[in-house]
C-alpha cells in the first residue's frame, strides 16, 4: 500500500489549498473561511518517484458555527484519517501565531505515534523567523516555512517526508481508476448515507440536517473484487435559493461530477415525492449523456398505497429518460443497496460494445423501414449508414441527407431502437447527424464551343414559337 499523509489542522489555516498543491487538481473547495470542508478527501501526490496518498480533512479544535454536533462528527472524522496515516502534516496559520488551541492539538496528535511535519503557513512575503522560534516551543523537530498557496518550501518539506517514510512503490501496483460513480440529487435526500452504506463504513460525514455534505468527495474502494470510485456531491438546490457563495461553489463541483463519472446514481427522496428539482437533475444527466439509476430513497415505513402513488409520479414526470434503471432502496437500514452493484456491473458492460458498421447500419435500416421519416419539401430525408463513434457516452453517428430536418421526436424513435437492438441496460444514446457535402455544390459547368453552338441553334427555335 502507497504511504499514506493526512493534512490535519485547525479551520482555515490552508489545509485544503495545500491538497490541491500536493495533487495539482482542484478536487479540495477553497474559500476564505473556515469549515468549508467537512469530509475527508483523498487523492494521489507524485514527488519525485515516489508517490503519497493524501487525504485532506476538516478543521479540528474550534466550534462550528452552525452546529456543535457537526463539528464533533468533523473532528471524529479528521482523527480517523490521522490514524490511519503514516505521518501527519500539521498545517498551522504563521500570521495568526501559536494558539491555544494549537497546544491541546499536539496533545492528540502525539498519541498517535505518527512522524508530524508542522507546516507553518501563510507567510509569503513575511519574515519566518518569529513563527518559528514561537512554534519552536511545541518540542517538534520538523518545521517549515511554507506558502500553500504560492509553494513556497513545499518541496523542500516533501523531500524530508520521502526521507523519513519508507519507500514501498516496489511492492505497490499502479494506482487504478476503478468504474466511477457520482451520487447526485437534492439536500438531505440520504446521498452520503448511501454513499456509507455500499462503501461499507462510516466514510463521508451524515447529519439530519440539509447542506452537511459541501464539496464532492472521490472515495476509491473495492467490492466484491472489483474496483469503484465513488463521487458523493453537495445537495443542488433550486438557482433562487442558492445565497451562499460556497454552497455556489458546491453546486458547480456537483455538475463537475457529473462529467467525471460514467454512471450516476439519482437519489429521490420517496417521502417527498418527485420535485420539479428532481426532474431538473434527471434532465441534466440526460443531456450529458451519462448511464443512469435512479434510486428511490425512505420508502421503507411508507403505506403501500403511497408506495404506488410515487411509482405512478415517477414513470409520469421522469418519462424522458426512459432508459434509467429504477431501485428502491433504505440507505439508512441497506435494504436493495446490493441489488444497485447488479446492475452497475450490467450497465459497464452494456458501455464496452463492439458494433461494427455494417451492423450499426443494419439497425438503421431496420427502424427506417419500420417507420420511415417524413417528407420535407416532398423529399424523403435519406438516412445511408451508421457507426459508433464513442463510448461513455455512446454516440451512434448516422450520415444521410437533409439530417439538419430530422425532427426531434425521430431522434428519440432511433436511439431507442438502437438502445433495444445492442441490449443495453441503463445507457443513453446519443445520435449525431453527418450529412455528405455536394462536391457540384457552387461549382458552374464550363461549355465547349461546340456546346455553344448547339445551345444558340436550339435558341432559335425556342424564339419562333
Amino acid at each position: 500500500m502507497k504511504p499514506v499523509i493526512a493534512i490535519v489542522g485547525r479551520p482555515n489555516v490552508g489545509k485544503s489549498t495545500f491538497f490541491n498543491r500536493l495533487t495539482s487538481s482542484r478536487d479540495a473547495l477553497v474559500a476564505d473561511r473556515p469549515g468549508v470542508t467537512r469530509d475527508r478527501q483523498y487523492g494521489y501526490c507524485h514527488h519525485d518517484s515516489r508517490t503519497f496518498l493524501v487525504i485532506d480533512t476538516g478543521g479540528i479544535g474550534e466550534e462550528d458555527h452552525d452546529s456543535r454536533d457537526v463539528a464533533e462528527l468533523m473532528t471524529e472524522q479528521s482523527m480517523l484519517a490521522a490514524s490511519e496515516a503514516s505521518a501527519l502534516v500539521w498545517i498551522v496559520d504563521g500570521r495568526a501565531g501559536l494558539t491555544h488551541v494549537d497546544e491541546t492539538l499536539i496533545k492528540e496528535f502525539r498519541k498517535l505515534d505518527k512522524p508530524i511535519f508542522l507546516a507553518i503557513n501563510k507567510l509569503e512575503g513575511h519574515d519566518s523567523t518569529m513563527p518559528m522560534s514561537e512554534f519552536s516551543s511545541l518540542g517538534l523537530d520538523s518545521l517549515w516555512p511554507i506558502s500553500s498557496k504560492r509553494g513556497d518550501g513545499v518541496n523542500n518539506m516533501l523531500d524530508a517526508i520521502a526521507e523519513t517514510i519508507p519507500d514501498t512503490s516496489a511492492l505497490d501496483d499502479e494506482e487504478t481508476e476503478g468504474l466511477t460513480i457520482s451520487v447526485l440529487g437534492r439536500p438531505n435526500v440520504g446521498k452520503s448515507t448511501l454513499v456509507n452504506r455500499m462503501v461499507g463504513e462510516e466514510r463521508v460525514l451524515t447529519f439530519d440536517h440539509p447542506g452537511t455534505t459541501r464539496d464532492s468527495i472521490k472515495i476509491p474502494f473495492e467490492k466484491n473484487g472489483k474496483d469503484y470510485v465513488l463521487i458523493d456531491t453537495a445537495g443542488v438546490r433550486r438557482k433562487s435559493k442558492v445565497q451562499d457563495v460556497v454552497e455556489k461553489f458546491s453546486i458547480l463541483k456537483s455538475f463537475e461530477a457529473i462529467e467525471a463519472a460514467t454512471i450516476i446514481i439519482l437519489v429521490v427522496d420517496a417521502s417527498e415525492g418527485v420535485t420539479e428539482q428532481d426532474s431538473t437533475l434527471l434532465g441534466m444527466i440526460e443531456d450529458s449523456g451519462k448511464s443512469c439509476i435512479i434510486a428511490v430513497n425512505k420508502l421503507d415505513g411508507m403505506e403501500a398505497s403511497d408506495k404506488e402513488r410515487v411509482k405512478s409520479e415517477l414513470s409520469r414526470k421522469f418519462a424522458f429518460v426512459d432508459y434509467a434503471v429504477y431501485h428502491d432502496i433504505s440507505a439508512l437500514h441497506g435494504t436493495g443497496v446490493g441489488n444497485i452493484f447488479k446492475s452497475l456491473n450490467q450497465i459497464e458492460k452494456s458501455l464496452d460494445i463492439d458494433a461494427s458498421t455494417s451492423d450499426m447500419t443494419d439497425i438503421l435500416e431496420y427502424a427506417v423501414n419500420k417507420n420511415p421519416p417524413q417528407l420535407v419539401q416532398a423529399r424523403r430525408i435519406k438516412l445511408r449508414y451508421a457507426h459508433i463513434g464513442g463510448t461513455n457516452p455512446i454516440r451512434v453517428i448516422i450520415h444521410g441527407n437533409q439530417i439538419d430536418k430530422v425532427p426531434v421526436a425521430y431522434k428519440r424513435y432511433l436511439a431507442k431502437i438502437f438502445r433495444n437492438k445492442l441490449k443495453l441496460v441503463g445507457t443513453a444514446v446519443l445520435i449525431l447527424f453527418k450529412g455528405g457535402d455536394n462536391p457540384y455544390k457552387d461549382k458552374k459547368n464550363i461549355l465547349t464551343d461546340r456546346q455553344v453552338a448547339k445551345r444558340r441553334r436550339l435558341m432559335k427555335f425556342v424564339k419562333k414559337r
